[in-house]
């Protein structure tokens, strides 16, 4: 539920932010499609993947697919805080340039396609270790508790998209530009735990503070909030810092080229 509940979010996030796009539901399924395959044959490969770079290959590949997400969510809020006006107004004629072979939101896909890929294959890799550990369960368990938890992630998303598409166009991009901004600190966030566990980062690792007596990761809320905000109940020095810095400088960069805008 929590790898699907993360997915579903960004997923319905970008769907709403991206409503009135023609041919959206084709990239968004391209985008799926290709992120569960990435994860199957990504889960498949992880003996070999692990072994990579003295044994650090999987959080190799973790950090690059957090760094490229990272930096299109960062391209996202900055460009679409400073061309809202425009995007509002043109969002019909876009999607009909779309349609019409004009233009190709690749990037749309790719988003997509990491978020999918990212959750999807520690998806599968729980599964397969709940399957073949040592303390393995019957697969008819194992396979009806993921397809319960996979629906109920699906359906947060499926929600979080109804309520984004309720919000008048001209104030839908400002609110889901928060929502990705938030979302881009939770992956800088999550690139600093890889950056950490992989031996790159070695300078404020300790824990800043201990929350899990009031709110554990593992539970509904903290599952959510984690999926949503980045929120983490033992976060280390340098993950507080990475989310704090892309958080400013999505603010900066987005208050410079608002004024640049203006200028003009």
């Amino acid at each position: 539920f929590r790898e699907s509940l993360e997915a579903a979010l960004f997923i319905g996030i970008v769907a709403a932010a991206t409503r009135h796009l023609t041919g959206r539901a084709r990239w968004l399924s391209a985008g799926v499609g290709l992120g569960v395959l990435g994860a199957i044959v990504l889960a498949l490969m992880a003996q070999h993947i692990s072994a990579w770079f003295d044994g650090v290959g999987q959080d190799v590949v973790n950090i690059a697919i957090l760094s490229i997400a990272l930096a299109m969510l960062l391209w996202h809020c900055i460009w679409v805080t400073t061309h809202t006006r425009e995007m509002v107004r043109d969002a019909r004629q876009l999607g009909a340039s779309v349609q019409q072979g004009d233009r190709r939101p690749w990037a749309l896909l790719v988003a997509v396609a990491l978020s999918v890929l990212r959750e999807g294959a520690e998806t599968v890799l729980f599964v397969s270790g709940a399957l073949t550990g040592s303390a393995a369960h019957s697969p008819a368990a194992v396979l009806g508790s993921c397809a319960v938890g996979l629906s109920a992630g699906a359906l947060s998303g499926v929600l979080i998209y109804a309520g984004l598409s309720r919000i008048p166009t001209r104030h839908l991009f400002s609110a889901t530009n928060v929502l990705i901004a938030l979302l881009a600190g939770s992956i800088a966030s999550q690139l600093a735990r890889s950056l950490t566990q992989a031996g790159f980062i070695d300078v404020w690792t300790g824990t800043l503070w201990d929350s899990s007596d009031a709110l554990a990761d593992d539970s509904a809320l903290g599952t959510t909030l984690h999926a949503l905000v980045g929120y983490d109940a033992q976060p280390s020095g340098v993950q507080l810092a990475f989310y704090l810095t892309v958080l400013t400088f999505i603010f900066v960069a987005t208050r410079w080229q608002a004024r640049k805008a203006a200028a003009r």
